[in-house]
C-alpha cells in the first residue's frame, strides 16, 4: 500500500525498518560472478521493456511534441522539417542509451570501489521489497536525497544487486562533457539535461515529452533529485518543483491511473567531498567534471569513509495526494496534447508535495554518533574534556531519540568507545590532546601565512564540521525556534510566544525545510516535544520553562546562534553598502568580504559560518521575502534595491534573539 504524506506530531512514533549490510555478501563472493549473473527484473505490468529506438520514435511522433514543433515553426518562420530535425538533435543529446553490458561493467567496478571506501552499506530490505512491488503495479519516481556524487551510482548499484528494474536518471550536462565516462553514464541509464532552459520552448517540449513518455509506458523508474543539486552544507535544500510538475502531470491529465513517488534517504558516516564543499562555500570555484579529474581522485580509495545508509521510504501515491484537491475533469476541456499551465490547485499540491517528500527524506535519514559530537564541539570552540564530551554526547543522544531521531548508535558499546570511534574516523576535523578535544583548526598563522589565509583555513575546518551538525538540525529545528522564542517573548502567553516563533519561522524558511503554511503545526509539534522531554510546562494559555529545562533550552538556542549572527551580518552589510544599484552576482563575494573583515577585527568572534555563501544566499532570500530588499531586472542584470530602514530594523530584531 502507498502511504499518504503526513507530518506526525511525534516523529519518533513511526516504525522504521531494520537495515542490512549489502556488502557482506560481496565480501564473500566473486565480484565478476555478481556482475555477470542472470539479471531478470520484474517490470511494470509484466510488459516487455521497450527498445531505446522505439522510445525515441514515440517521443518524436507524439502529438504533444508535434504541436509545439508546429508552433515554433510558425513563430520562427522556419520549415517544419528543420524544426523536426532540431528536436531530434535535442533528444539525441539528452537521451539515455541503456546497455546491460555497461551496467555489468559498472557493477563489477563499483563492487571493488564500495568495498574499499565503506565498512558497510546498510539498506532496508523491506523498503526494497516495497519498491519492487510498486514498480510492477505503477509508474515509479525515485527521489533520493543528494549529498554526494556517490548517490546516483549507489542507487543504480543497489537496484541491480536486488534485481530491480534499473532507473533512468536525470543528470546535469556537466557529466556529458566527461570523455568516455559521460558516454558510459549515458549507457548505464543517465539522461542529460541543461541546468536551465530559459525560454527555449522546443527544448522544454522535447524534455518534458521524453520524461512523460517513459512514465506513461512504465519504461523504467525515473530518478531525480528534488533538491536539484548536491547539498554542500549537510542540510536539505529547498526543493525544486519543475521536474515534479512534469512527472505528476500524466496523472492530472488521466493518462495513468496512479504514480508512486518514493523518497530515498542516503546518509554517510563521512562525506567524500567534505573539504571540497567547505571551500566552495567560501568562494573557491567548483572543479569542472572531467575524466582526468576523476582519475586524480583515486587517492580517496586510500581513505576510510565508515558506514553508508540507504533507506527506501514508503511509496507515496499521487492519486491519494490529489484526492479532493485537484479536479482532473478540467483537463478534459482542452485536448491532452496541447500544453497548458497547471491549475492553481495542482501547482499548490506539487509545491506542498515537494516539501513533504523532503521532510520524509529527513525523517528517515540515519544519523551517526559523530553528528552529536560535532554539534557539541561547535558549541564549545575552546574544547571539551574528553569525559565531559562523552557525558554530553550520551545526554544529547537521549534528547535526540526523544525527538524522533533515527540514530545509529551501537547499544552494546560504552559511550567512550562510540565517541572515540567517531573521533578516530574524523581525525582531520577534531583532535585529542592532553585529554581535551577540540576542533582541528590552526591556532596561529603558519610561516608566511596572512591573517586572511589563517581565517580561511579555520573556516574550512568549521564549515566541514558544521556539515555534520547540520545533518541533525531537522530533528531539533522546531524546538530550537521555540526555545529562542520563549527567551525573547515578554510573556509566557502562548499567543505571544507564537508571534515570536512565527517571525523566526518566516525568517528561516529558506534555511530549513519548513513546509509553507505549517507554522502553527510546527509550533504545536515544538511544544509537544519540549514538553515530552520536560523542558517546558504547558497549559491551555501559557507555556513556561520547567525547573529542569535550562540545559535543554540553552543547547537548542545555541544551535541557532550561528544563523542568527550570520543573518545579522548580512543586514549590517546591506545597510552599510554605499553602491545604490548592487548587482546580485556581486552580493555574495562582497558580503563574505564584509564578514571576513569583522572576524579579522575581532568584532565577529569565531562565527566563521557567516562566511558561507549558502547562508548569505538564504539570508538574502529572507530579506526579499520580508520586503527589505527588492530585486530589479535591468536587461541581463539583476540589481538589489535595499530598504535600509527595514534591513536595520530586521538586524535589531535578530539581535534581541
Amino acid at each position: 500500500m502507498a502511504s499518504v504524506l503526513y507530518s506526525p506530531r511525534d516523529p519518533g512514533l513511526k516504525k522504521r525498518d531494520e537495515l542490512e549490510d549489502m556488502l557482506e555478501e560481496r565480501r564473500r563472493s566473486s565480484d565478476a560472478r555478481h556482475a555477470l549473473r542472470c539479471y531478470a527484473p520484474a517490470v511494470y505490468k509484466g510488459l516487455a521493456p521497450r527498445e531505446v529506438s522505439a522510445l525515441r520514435g514515440a517521443v518524436l511522433q507524439s502529438d504533444a511534441l508535434q504541436h509545439v514543433i508546429g508552433q515554433v515553426s510558425a513563430e520562427c518562420g522556419e520549415r517544419r522539417e528543420l524544426v523536426q530535425e532540431e528536436a531530434a538533435h535535442l533528444l539525441d543529446e539528452m537521451a539515455h542509451r541503456l546497455r546491460l553490458g555497461t551496467v555489468r561493467f559498472f557493477a563489477y567496478v563499483l563492487s571493488k570501489v564500495f568495498k574499499t571506501l565503506f565498512r558497510s552499506v546498510r539498506v532496508n530490505e523491506e523498503g526494497v521489497q516495497r519498491l519492487q512491488q510498486a514498480i510492477q503495479d505503477h509508474p515509479v519516481v525515485l527521489l533520493p536525497s543528494h549529498r554526494s556524487y556517490m548517490d546516483f551510482l549507489m542507487m543504480s548499484y543497489i537496484l541491480y544487486t536486488y534485481d530491480l528494474a534499473l532507473p533512468v536518471i536525470a543528470a546535469g550536462m556537466d557529466f556529458m562533457s566527461m570523455k568516455v565516462v559521460g558516454e558510459m553514464l549515458r549507457m548505464s541509464g543517465a539522461f542529460f539535461i541543461r541546468r536551465s532552459f530559459g525560454g527555449d520552448k522546443l527544448y522544454w517540449a522535447v524534455f518534458s515529452e521524453y520524461v512523460k513518455t517513459m512514465l506513461r509506458t512504465g519504461y523504467a523508474p525515473i530518478e531525480f533529485f528534488l533538491e536539484g543539486t548536491r547539498s554542500r552544507t549537510g542540510k536539505s535544500l529547498t526543493p525544486k518543483t519543475g521536474l515534479l510538475n512534469i512527472v505528476m502531470e500524466p496523472f492530472f491529465k488521466g493518462e495513468v491511473f496512479d504514480i508512486h513517488l518514493v523518497p530515498v534517504s542516503i546518509s554517510y558516516d563521512r562525506i567524500l567531498e567534505e573539504s571540497l564543499y567547505a571551500r566552495e562555500l567560501l568562494g573557491v570555484p567548483k572543479p569542472k567534471e572531467t575524466t582526468s579529474g576523476l582519475l586524480k581522485a583515486r587517492q580517496i580509495l586510500r581513505e576510510d569513509y565508515g558506514v553508508m545508509h540507504v533507506y527506501f521510504g514508503h511509496p507515496v501515491s499521487v492519486r491519494s495526494l490529489a484526492q479532493g484537491r485537484v479536479k482532473r475533469s478540467q483537463y478534459n476541456l482542452v485536448p491532452r496534447h496541447i500544453p497548458q499551465r497547471p491549475c492553481l490547485a495542482a501547482q499548490a499540491l506539487v509545491g506542498e508535495a515537494a516539501f513533504r517528500l523532503v521532510r520524509l527524506q529527513e525523517q528517515a535519514m540515519v544519523l551517526r554518533p559523530w553528528t552529536l559530537v560535532a554539534t557539541l564541539l561547535l558549541q564549545n570552540p575552546d574544547g571539551m574534556d574528553l569525559p565531559v564530551l562523552e557525558e554530553q554526547a550520551a545526554w544529547l543522544r537521549r534528547l535526540a531519540l526523544s525527538f524522533g531521531a533515527f540514530l545509529d548508535w551501537p547499544d552494546c558499546k560504552p559511550c567512550r568507545e562510540v565517541v572515540g570511534a567517531g573521533l578516530a574516523l574524523h581525525k582531520n576535523l577534531a583532535r585529542v590532546s592532553g585529554g581535551r578535544v577540540r576542533l582541528a583548526v590552526a591556532e596561529t598563522p603558519g610561516v608566511g601565512q596572512t591573517a586572511e589565509e589563517l581565517a580561511f583555513d579555520r573556516a574550512v575546518g568549521v564549515l566541514s564540521c558544521a556539515s555534520y551538525r547540520n545533518q541533525i538540525l531537522h530533528v531539533f529545528i522546531r524546538p530550537a525556534l521555540l526555545s529562542v522564542a520563549l527567551r525573547t517573548a515578554n510573556s509566557s502567553r502562548k499567543d505571544e510566544v507564537y508571534t515570536c516563533f512565527n517571525f523566526l519561522w518566516t525568517v528561516f524558511s529558506n534555511e530549513f525545510i519548513l513546509c509553507p503554511g505549517a507554522s502553527v503545526q510546527d509550533f504545536e509539534e515544538a511544544c509537544y516535544l519540549l514538553g515530552k522531554c520536560c523542558a517546558v510546562q504547558e497549559s491551555q494559555q501559557d507555556i513556561v520553562m520547567s525547573e529542569g529545562g535550562h540545559a535543554t533550552l540553552a543547547f537548542l538556542r545555541a544551535l541557532l546562534d550561528p544563523f542568527l549572527q550570520g543573518y545579522q551580518v548580512v543586514c549590517q552589510y546591506l545597510c552599510k553598502e554605499t553602491e545604490e544599484n548592487l548587482r546580485e552576482n556581486k552580493f555574495v563575494p562582497a558580503a563574505r568580504n564584509f564578514a571576513l573583515q569583522l572576524i579579522l577585527a575581532g568584532v565577529l568572534t569565531l562565527c566563521y559560518e557567516a562566511l558561507s555563501s549558502d547562508l548569505q544566499k538564504n539570508a538574502l532570500a529572507a530579506l526579499v521575502q520580508l520586503e527589505a530588499v527588492t530585486k530589479v531586472k535591468v536587461g541581463d542584470q539583476v540589481t538589489l534595491k535595499v530598504n535600509r530602514r527595514a534591513a536595520s530594523s530586521l538586524e535589531d530584531m535578530l539581535g534581541t534573539f
